[in-house]
C-alpha cells in the first residue's frame, strides 16, 4: 500500500490524498461503508458501485469467522472472490466485537475467550489467530487485535488495557511478519491507537504506534459514550504524533458533521454503521439537515427526496418514501441507505475537492450547523 498526500489545506490539518491498494485507488479523505458479513445492509453491490460509488469497503473478522466460517473463505479464494466486491477491503480484527459481548467472553494476557453470538459456541481469539484469520479473508488493510476499553473506563484500567493494545500488536506484527499473503497480493497491517478520554494515554500510545513505522495507523475506541468535544480533543493530541506521510483512520465515526471535524483535524478514513442504521429507520442525511421520513409533513410532499442528492433522489419523491415506510415495504430500507451512503461519499468527495480548492476551512464552516437541523 502507498499513500501520497495531493493538497494540504491551508487552514488546518486537513489533506486530500491518495492510496494505492492492490485492488485499486482510495481518494480520501474517504467514508467507508460498513459491510459486516461482506455485504452492506440493504444495498447491492452495484447501487455500491453505480450510486453510492463507494471506493472501499469494510468487512468484520468476527461475523466472517463464525459465519461462513474459514473454511468457505478459502475455499473462495478469500473475500474478493467470496463476494465479488473487487474494489479494495478493510477487515476490523473483531476486537471491538468481542469486547462488547459482556458476560459471555473472558479477557486473559493470551486473548479472548467468547462465545458466539449465533450458537453459544465458545472460541478464542488470540493476537495470532486473528492475523491468520485475517489473512485467510484476504483484506487489503487489516487491523491489528486490540482491547476497546469501555469509555466510561477509570484511568487505571485504560492504562493496563493500553498497554495490552501494544503488547498484542507486537505479537500481531510478529505473526504478520511470519506469515504470507495467500492470494497473490501484499496486505497491510494498520495498528490502533487506544488510551480512552485520558490525553497523557493517549499521547503514550500514538507515539507507541508511530514508532513501530506502519504504512497506516487507526484511532479506535472513540465516539463510545465520551462527549464529543473531548473526541475532537483526542483526535487533535493523536495527529499531532501520528506521522503526517500515512493515512489515519478514525474508527467509527461518526455523524456528518463529525466527520469534518475530523478531517479538518487531519483524520483520511472514516467508517460507521450510522448511514445504513437511521436509514433503516427512516432518518435520512442532506446539507440542508435531517429529516425523519415517518413524520405526517412529507405525506404530500412530491418533491425529490433531495433534489441535489443522488440519483434515486431525484426519481423518489418524499411523500412516496413517506409511504414506504409507513407501509413497511422493504424498499424504503434500500432507497433510504443508498441515500444516506451516497450522501456520506458525496460529503468526503465535496471535502476533497474544497481541500484541493484551497477554501475547506470556509465551506466546512458555512455548512455544518445546517446539516444538524430537523427538517
Amino acid at each position: 500500500m502507498t499513500f501520497e498526500i495531493n493538497h494540504n489545506d491551508q487552514g488546518s490539518n486537513a489533506r486530500a490524498a491518495t492510496i494505492t491498494t492492490a485492488h485499486g485507488n482510495i481518494l480520501s479523505p474517504v467514508f467507508m461503508p460498513v459491510g459486516t458479513c461482506g455485504a452492506v445492509k440493504a444495498v447491492s453491490f452495484e447501487e455500491l458501485h453505480k450510486q453510492v460509488k463507494a471506493q472501499i469497503i469494510l468487512a468484520n473478522t468476527y461475523h466472517l469467522y463464525l459465519r461462513p466460517g474459514l473454511d468457505i473463505m478459502r475455499k473462495a479464494g478469500g473475500i474478493h472472490g467470496f463476494n465479488k466486491w473487487e474494489k479494495p477491503v478493510l477487515t476490523d480484527s473483531g476486537g471491538f466485537q468481542v469486547f462488547s459481548l459482556t458476560g459471555i467472553r473472558k479477557l486473559t494476557e493470551e486473548g479472548c475467550q467468547f462465545q458466539s453470538h449465533i450458537d453459544g459456541s465458545r472460541h478464542f481469539f488470540t493476537p495470532e489467530n486473528v492475523i491468520d484469520t485475517e489473512r485467510i479473508i484476504g483484506a487489503d488493510i487489516i487491523m491489528a487485535f486490540d482491547e476497546c476499553a469501555p469509555g466510561d473506563s477509570d484511568r487505571d484500567y485504560a492504562l493496563k488495557s493500553m498497554q495490552r493494545t501494544h503488547r498484542w500488536l507486537d505479537r500481531c506484527i510478529n505473526q504478520m511478519n511470519a506469515t504470507t499473503p495467500l492470494y497473490g497480493y501484499e496486505q497491510t497491517l494498520f495498528p490502533i491507537v487506544q488510551g480512552c478520554a485520558f490525553k497523557d494515554l493517549r499521547q503514550e500510545s500514538a507515539k507507541y504506534i508511530a514508532d513501530k513505522g506502519a504504512d497506516g495507523n487507526a484511532i479506535g475506541g472513540l465516539a463510545v459514550g465520551e462527549p464529543t468535544e473531548v473526541m475532537y480533543e483526542m483526535v487533535e493530541t493523536v495527529n499531532e504524533i501520528l506521522p503526517k506521510d500515512k493515512p489515519r483512520y478514525l474508527m467509527g465515526v461518526g455523524t456528518p458533521w463529525n466527520i469534518l471535524e475530523c478531517i479538518e483535524r487531519g483524520v483520511d478514513m472514516f467508517d460507521c454503521v450510522m448511514p445504513t442504521r437511521n436509514g433503516r429507520n427512516a432518518m435520512l442525511f442532506t446539507y440542508e439537515g435531517t429529516m425523519n421520513m415517518r413524520n405526517k409533513k412529507w405525506e404530500d410532499d412530491f418533491e425529490p427526496i433531495d433534489p441535489n442528492g443522488c440519483d434515486i433522489d431525484r426519481t423518489t419523491s418524499r411523500a412516496f418514501l413517506h409511504h414506504l415506510f409507513k407501509a413497511g415495504e422493504y424498499l424504503a430500507l434500500q432507497i433510504a441507505s443508498i441515500h444516506n451512503l451516497a450522501f456520506y461519499l458525496r460529503l468526503t468527495a465535496d471535502a476533497r475537492q474544497h481541500i484541493i480548492d484551497g477554501d475547506f476551512t470556509q465551506w466546512k464552516a458555512g455548512i455544518i450547523e445546517q446539516m444538524k437541523k430537523r427538517i
